[in-house]
């Protein structure tokens, strides 16, 4: 059920004089309004009589369409779309609301601690913007930082030095592991895994190690597709894809970046595949489509 805009709404591109902002009294009232509203949309859609799909979704099941929406999002900051950034933006909304609803129901916390925690957060880590009294307040453990008048190098030596004794309070008695956040592209967190463990020796002489690792991995990989077992022959995928990534870093390649280029290359033959035939891909032979391929592949190659 999409909002009403009205004259007060605060748009992503200001237009003209005169629009309400943050820090605006007016602003900042109808802001919370709307936020306050999208929290109810999102309680009634999982409510009894709400929608179904809605109502079946759990934390697993939604964790797809949050990666999907985080990439929307940088798509649109790449493309420099405003307006589609603005809309990519709610659909990431969207997302916090779903996870704090479902754990409200749950008993685990609402919205209104996610913003509480935010909120500390930010006063926490600024104690040049809002005081070493606010901020040691809200949790900050530093002593001895620098505030008055610095820059933006110095803001992040203390951003990153009161982030540390955040961490050193959670991590005691964790694992070397844990260290590592899952918060990443997956790709990025299997080489960083990859390099902890490499830390006590227990890695891969050099990349002919992991290639022969991919190799193993593929024949196990190979063997449960010709036993039909999805469910192992996705876990084999998994171990396939670590293992590329460790590659990757012996290489010193980031992984993800690789498989964007990746993804580019093959956008880009794809479309002169369909750009040089008059009929529709779907018409096509697997031959003819494996001949349009290497045709656009040197068609590349010779550019």
């Amino acid at each position: 059920m999409p909002l009403e805009k009205d004259a007060t709404h605060v748009s992503a591109v200001p237009e003209r004089k005169g629009d309400l902002r943050a820090g605006d009294v007016r602003a900042d009232a109808r802001v919370g309004e709307l936020f306050a509203e999208a929290v109810r949309i999102m309680a009634r859609l999982r409510a009894p009589g709400g929608c179904p799909w809605d109502r079946e979704q759990t934390f697993a099941s939604i964790r797809k369409y949050t990666l999907e929406e985080t990439y929307e999002v940088l798509d649109a900051i790449e493309r420099e779309h405003w307006a589609d950034l603005a809309d990519e933006l709610g659909d990431l909304l969207l997302q916090v609301l779903f996870y704090a609803e479902m754990a409200e129901e749950a008993g685990h916390f609402g919205i209104g601690d996610v913003v509480a925690a935010l909120n500390r957060k930010l006063v926490r880590r600024h104690p040049h913007v809002f005081g070493e009294a606010a901020s040691a307040a809200a949790g900050n453990r530093a002593e001895g930082l620098e505030t008055d008048g610095i820059g933006a190098a110095e803001v992040l030596r203390n951003w990153d030095e009161i982030k540390k004794l955040e961490k050193k309070t959670r991590a005691e008695g964790a694992g070397r592991l844990d260290s590592i956040t899952r918060a990443m592209p997956a790709l990025s967190e299997a080489g960083k895994i990859g390099a902890k463990a490499a830390k006590v020796g227990f890695d891969w002489p050099d990349a002919h190690g992991v290639v022969e690792k991919l190799r193993e991995e593929t024949a196990e990989l190979e063997a449960e597709i010709r036993l039909s077992d999805q469910k192992a022959a996705a876990e084999e995928v998994g171990d396939l894809l670590f293992t590329a990534a460790n590659l990757a870093r012996h290489l010193r390649v980031d992984p993800e970046l690789a498989l964007r280029d990746a993804n580019a290359k093959f956008r880009r033959r794809f479309a002169a595949m369909e750009a040089v035939t008059e009929r529709p891909l779907e018409e096509l032979s697997a031959a003819e489509l494996e001949e349009l391929w290497a045709r656009s592949k040197n068609a590349e190659r010779q550019v």
